[in-house]
Protein backbone atom coordinates (compact mmCIF):
# COMPACT_ATOMS: atom_id res chain seq x y z
CA UNK A 1 0.00 0.00 0.00
CA UNK A 2 1.37 3.40 -1.01
CA UNK A 3 0.83 6.24 1.41
CA UNK A 4 -0.26 9.55 -0.06
CA UNK A 5 2.50 11.31 1.90
CA UNK A 6 5.27 9.23 0.29
CA UNK A 7 7.57 11.32 -1.93
CA UNK A 8 6.81 11.27 -5.65
CA UNK A 9 10.01 12.27 -7.46
CA UNK A 10 8.90 12.04 -11.10
CA UNK A 11 6.01 11.37 -13.49
CA UNK A 12 6.57 7.61 -13.50
CA UNK A 13 6.32 7.49 -9.71
CA UNK A 14 3.20 9.67 -9.85
CA UNK A 15 1.65 7.35 -12.43
CA UNK A 16 2.44 4.32 -10.27
CA UNK A 17 1.08 5.96 -7.12
CA UNK A 18 -2.13 6.88 -8.95
CA UNK A 19 -2.48 3.32 -10.25
CA UNK A 20 -2.27 2.02 -6.68
CA UNK A 21 -4.58 4.72 -5.30
CA UNK A 22 -7.24 3.97 -7.93
CA UNK A 23 -6.87 0.18 -7.62
CA UNK A 24 -7.38 0.37 -3.86
CA UNK A 25 -10.69 2.11 -4.50
CA UNK A 26 -11.68 0.08 -7.60
CA UNK A 27 -11.90 3.27 -9.65
CA UNK A 28 -10.21 1.95 -12.81
CA UNK A 29 -13.51 0.88 -14.32
CA UNK A 30 -14.57 4.55 -14.33
CA UNK A 31 -11.27 5.89 -15.66
CA UNK A 32 -11.95 5.64 -19.37
CA UNK A 33 -10.39 8.23 -21.68
CA UNK A 34 -13.81 9.90 -22.11
CA UNK A 35 -14.39 10.22 -18.36
CA UNK A 36 -10.83 11.30 -17.63
CA UNK A 37 -10.78 14.02 -20.27
CA UNK A 38 -14.13 15.34 -19.01
CA UNK A 39 -12.80 15.41 -15.44
CA UNK A 40 -9.61 17.10 -16.68
CA UNK A 41 -11.69 19.76 -18.40
CA UNK A 42 -13.69 20.43 -15.22
CA UNK A 43 -10.53 20.75 -13.14
CA UNK A 44 -8.94 23.08 -15.71
CA UNK A 45 -12.07 25.25 -15.56
CA UNK A 46 -11.83 25.33 -11.75
CA UNK A 47 -8.24 26.53 -12.15
CA UNK A 48 -9.39 29.25 -14.56
CA UNK A 49 -11.93 30.50 -12.01
CA UNK A 50 -9.12 31.61 -9.70
CA UNK A 51 -7.80 33.99 -12.37
CA UNK A 52 -11.00 34.95 -14.20
CA UNK A 53 -11.28 38.54 -13.01
CA UNK A 54 -7.73 39.08 -11.78
CA UNK A 55 -5.49 41.73 -13.26
CA UNK A 56 -2.15 40.54 -14.64
CA UNK A 57 -0.47 41.90 -11.51
CA UNK A 58 -2.94 40.12 -9.19
CA UNK A 59 -2.43 36.85 -11.06
CA UNK A 60 1.33 37.09 -10.45
CA UNK A 61 0.99 37.93 -6.75
CA UNK A 62 -1.45 35.47 -5.22
CA UNK A 63 -2.25 35.64 -1.54
CA UNK A 64 -1.05 32.55 0.36
CA UNK A 65 -4.57 31.08 0.73
CA UNK A 66 -5.35 31.65 -2.97
CA UNK A 67 -1.97 30.18 -3.93
CA UNK A 68 -2.85 27.03 -1.96
CA UNK A 69 -6.20 26.76 -3.75
CA UNK A 70 -4.48 27.20 -7.12
CA UNK A 71 -1.93 24.52 -6.18
CA UNK A 72 -4.80 22.12 -5.41
CA UNK A 73 -6.37 22.74 -8.82
CA UNK A 74 -3.02 22.35 -10.59
CA UNK A 75 -2.61 19.05 -8.75
CA UNK A 76 -6.05 17.91 -9.90
CA UNK A 77 -5.20 18.78 -13.52
CA UNK A 78 -1.86 16.96 -13.28
CA UNK A 79 -3.49 13.89 -11.72
CA UNK A 80 -6.19 13.56 -14.39
CA UNK A 81 -3.71 14.29 -17.19
CA UNK A 82 -1.34 11.64 -15.82
CA UNK A 83 -4.15 9.10 -15.59
CA UNK A 84 -5.34 9.91 -19.12
CA UNK A 85 -1.84 9.48 -20.53
CA UNK A 86 -1.51 6.20 -18.63
CA UNK A 87 -4.79 4.79 -19.95
CA UNK A 88 -3.80 5.78 -23.50
CA UNK A 89 -0.19 4.60 -23.04
CA UNK A 90 1.26 7.99 -23.94
CA UNK A 91 4.63 9.03 -22.56
CA UNK A 92 3.92 12.63 -21.60
CA UNK A 93 7.56 13.70 -21.53
CA UNK A 94 8.26 12.19 -24.95
CA UNK A 95 5.08 13.83 -26.30
CA UNK A 96 6.12 17.19 -24.82
CA UNK A 97 9.61 16.91 -26.32
CA UNK A 98 8.17 16.07 -29.74
CA UNK A 99 5.71 18.96 -29.51
CA UNK A 100 8.50 21.38 -28.55
CA UNK A 101 10.39 20.34 -31.69
CA UNK A 102 7.27 20.98 -33.79
CA UNK A 103 6.73 24.34 -32.09
CA UNK A 104 10.36 25.38 -32.66
CA UNK A 105 9.91 24.74 -36.38
CA UNK A 106 6.54 26.49 -36.48
CA UNK A 107 7.63 29.44 -34.31
CA UNK A 108 11.36 29.96 -34.80
CA UNK A 109 13.14 32.27 -32.39
CA UNK A 110 14.05 35.63 -33.89
CA UNK A 111 17.59 35.87 -35.19
CA UNK A 112 19.88 37.82 -32.89
CA UNK A 113 21.92 40.55 -34.51
CA UNK A 114 25.66 40.23 -34.01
Amino acid sequence: MTHTSDPIPDLRALRDALRTFCAERDWHRYHTPKNLVMALSVEAAELVEHFQWATPEESLNLAPEKRGEVADEIADVLIYLTELADVLDIDMLAAARAKMVKNALKYPAPKKES
